[in-house]
Formats: structure tokens, C-alpha cells, sequence
């Protein structure tokens, strides 16, 4: 299995739990595509460089994993079509 390391941005309407059912998601969705998280991590919300969607603010998360290509692929994809993240970056990390 590859290291992966991800951030992702949510939306900021999002209350206190819809944003732990989202993070589960992500993390539900890694393991069950035959991976494994490693580490995450909380950054808050965070004022962006940019706007977008219409936001100027967004929620900071990130994921360290391990996993197969296809555990990656599975997850770009998802997330692509998942409203609440504004933003995604999925990295392999140099072993």
C-alpha cells in the first residue's frame, strides 16, 4: 500500500454535525476502498486566499492515509460530486 496525504476544505454553513458526518464519510469511504487512515487532523475554520463557490471561509481538514491507487481514485471521485467540500488535494507522500 502507497501513503496518501489529503486536504480538503468544507463548506462554513455546515453545523458541528454535519461536519463529523462528513469527515466520517471521507473516512468510511477510505476504508472501505481498501485503505487505512493513518492520521487526522482538525485545522479549523480558516479565512481563504480566494473565494470559492461564493465563500469566503472554509473548513480546513486533513487525512493521511494508506491505500492502492484505485483507494485514491475512488475518493477523487466521490469527493468531486460531494456539495459540502469546496476543495480537495490528494498527494502521494514519498515513502
Amino acid at each position: 500500500m502507497r501513503n496518501y496525504e489529503m486536504v480538503f476544505i468544507l463548506s462554513p454553513e455546515l453545523d458541528e454535525e454535519k461536519l463529523g458526518a462528513t469527515v466520517e464519510k471521507v473516512t468510511n469511504l477510505i476504508n472501505n476502498n481498501g485503505g487505512e487512515v493513518v492520521k487526522q487532523d482538525n485545522w479549523g475554520k480558516k479565512h481563504l486566499a480566494y473565494e470559492i463557490k461564493d465563500r469566503h471561509e472554509g473548513y480546513y481538514y486533513l487525512v493521511e492515509f494508506k491505500g492502492t491507487p484505485a483507494t485514491a481514485k475512488e475518493l477523487d471521485r466521490v469527493l468531486k460530486i460531494t456539495e459540502e467540500v469546496l476543495r480537495f488535494l490528494i498527494v502521494r507522500k514519498e515513502d
